[in-house]
């Protein structure tokens, strides 16, 4: 029993287990950054702007758009003048 694991099962064997892990890690990694950054909020925007995008599309009578500035900072208005349970 003197040939090593990696003579048996093969060195390309072992390159494509560990990129096929990479590829896994990595798919992780953006599910775990994709999910933190909906649960602290940080897609409100996108989100605010789809939906204007979708709802207002033919009213002429519709706010114009905020800019992500404003939106940012009426948010943050209407989160100190009526304050609810957030985690920070």
């Amino acid at each position: 029993m003197g040939t090593s694991l990696m003579t048996a099962v093969g060195a390309s064997d072992w390159r494509m287990l560990a990129a096929r892990a990479a590829a896994r890690l990595r798919a992780i990694a953006q599910h775990v950054s994709w999910y933190v950054s909906a649960m602290m909020g940080d897609d409100a925007y996108r989100k605010y702007r789809e939906h204007h995008e979708s709802q207002h599309r033919d009213d002429d009578s519709a706010e114009p758009m905020l800019t992500e500035k404003q939106f940012w900072r009426d948010q943050t208005d209407r989160q100190d003048t009526n304050p609810q349970g957030r985690c920070c």
